[in-house]
């Protein structure tokens, strides 16, 4: 599997203000933080840790595009039974600023590559992939997006209407919703919107080899292909795709640096 990236930006400590925290959905807390926009520089596919004390830093993938303000986006799952969770949403309930290290990571968008892209992620996962579909929007407009995005039930899907949003805009993104529940309510009608019923490794398999709809119907093997989720999650998936034919040059994933799998 690839880890090979463009060279990062160099990694500081930064102290952000605490713009905004908003309910995502009753899970998801999304999170907007500002610090100075000279030290806060990332690629589109890295993560930041948070420090909730001076031994203790947890990481989040950044979930915006580098902008040039200052500004980044965190989508961060809340778990109140755990205990660095709790302790996170009590600094972002009192605390005005935190401290940040970045970036982190070397699964990243890229740019050099004009091959489609296959993003699968699950959960908050789709924080990684929104940052990567907003760069790729920008400065490679016309490349061709997969988004398979997959939840237990669909209220997990916390930004439905974003990824939607963009199949409905762009001819070239396609959207595929993936929960294990059946739908609460109908998604958004579009010829690039689907949604699929099962564990993503098992609906990737019966949707394979090809991806999209009957008017963009792309080979998995010409992708690119970015993967967030469990070790778990990941490799299931992995072993899909390499057995159809995608090379495991072309496979980047944060896992396959903190969770490597053994030699076979």
């Amino acid at each position: 599997m690839s880890t090979t990236t463009p060279s990062a930006p160099a990694r500081q400590t930064v102290t952000c203000q605490i713009i905004d925290v908003v309910d995502l959905s009753p899970s998801v807390l999304g999170v907007t933080l500002k610090g100075d926009p000279a030290a806060i520089d990332h690629l589109p596919g890295q993560y930041l840790e948070l420090a909730l004390d001076s031994h203790t830093w947890v990481p989040f993938s950044i979930a915006s595009h580098r902008r040039g303000d200052g500004v980044i986006e965190l989508h961060i799952q809340h778990r109140p039974e755990r205990e660095n969770s709790a302790r996170l949403r009590r600094l972002l309930t009192l605390s005005g600023e935190l401290d940040v290290r970045l970036p982190g990571g070397e699964c990243v968008l890229d740019m050099t590559s004009t091959r489609p892209l296959l993003l699968i992620a699950a959960g908050t996962g789709f924080a990684q992939m929104k940052a990567i579909v907003e760069a790729v929007l920008e400065a490679q407009p016309r490349r061709g997006v997969f988004i398979w995005w997959a939840a237990r039930e669909h209220d997990d899907l916390y930004a439905e209407q974003l990824a939607s949003d963009w199949a409905a805009r762009f001819d070239n993104v396609h959207f595929h919703a993936v929960t294990e529940l059946e739908l609460a309510r109908p998604l958004a009608e579009s010829p690039r919107i689907a949604h699929h019923q099962g564990r993503i490794d098992d609906v990737l398999e019966r949707a394979l080899p090809t991806l999209g709809f009957d008017d963009a119907r792309v080979a998995v093997a010409e992708c690119d292909v970015y993967l967030s989720g469990s070790p778990g999650m990941v490799y299931a998936c992995v072993d899909v795709l390499e057995a159809h034919g995608v090379s495991a040059q072309r496979l980047f994933s944060d896992v396959f640096a903190y969770a490597p799998r053994p030699a076979k």
